[in-house]
């Protein structure tokens, strides 16, 4: 399981958070928490700081394509490397929090191999008008978990929703999962990701 962070944040971010999922031992999942590459963030006034492509304005507007694209290359380089130690493509799981969960959409809806499943949280879908021509008929029916927290201030609940029609639009059935929460995740939400997790491996 490949576990993309959010914007400022960095790999260890959702280490605490994998014995709260209470996954059996025989399941045997390995989490990879990379770290996204330093780069100025607009939004933030420029600081250079972790994330995975640059923000010029909250809520939409024009998307860092180049930054986008260039960091699902680097999780298509981290699936290769789990692929070189002998991990098929479909016992592979991508997922993100905001930024990190942005990512795992693009990455996952458009890897040639069949995946096991994304989990995008608090997040949406980048570059959606780009996926119909892009997308991969291996992935075409990925198993999609989708969770958002009813008082996102930072993106906000109706953005999520619109990327969650849009992929239902295009035949994706992703499970979404609505919380009373932030920017952020809750016990509830965990307790679903398990039992997903525990569905899809």
């Amino acid at each position: 399981m490949i576990w993309l962070h959010g914007l400022g944040a960095d790999g260890h971010d959702f280490e605490p958070i994998v014995p709260e999922f209470g996954l059996p031992d025989s399941l045997a999942v390995r989490f990879v928490f990379p770290n996204a590459p330093l780069r100025p963030v607009t939004i933030n006034m420029g600081m250079r700081m972790r994330a995975w492509y640059d923000i010029f304005q909250l809520g939409g507007g024009a998307e860092d394509e180049a930054g986008i694209r260039s960091s699902q290359d680097l999780l298509e380089s981290l699936i290769s490397r789990e692929v070189k130690r002998g991990i098929l493509h479909n016992k592979i799981v991508l997922a993100g929090f905001s930024q990190g969960g942005a990512i795992a959409l693009q990455t996952g809806l458009r890897h040639a191999e069949r995946l096991a499943g994304v989990l995008a949280l608090s997040t949406y879908l980048p570059l959606s008008k780009t996926l119909e021509k892009e997308r991969a008929a291996a992935n075409s029916d990925l198993p999609i978990f989708m969770a958002h927290g009813e008082y996102d201030d930072m993106i906000p609940l109706d953005r999520a929703a619109r990327s969650r029609d849009a992929l239902q639009a295009l035949g994706y059935a992703p499970e979404w999962r609505e919380y009373p929460m932030p920017h952020s995740v809750c016990p509830q939400e965990i307790a679903d990701i398990a039992a997903f997790l525990l569905r899809i491996l």
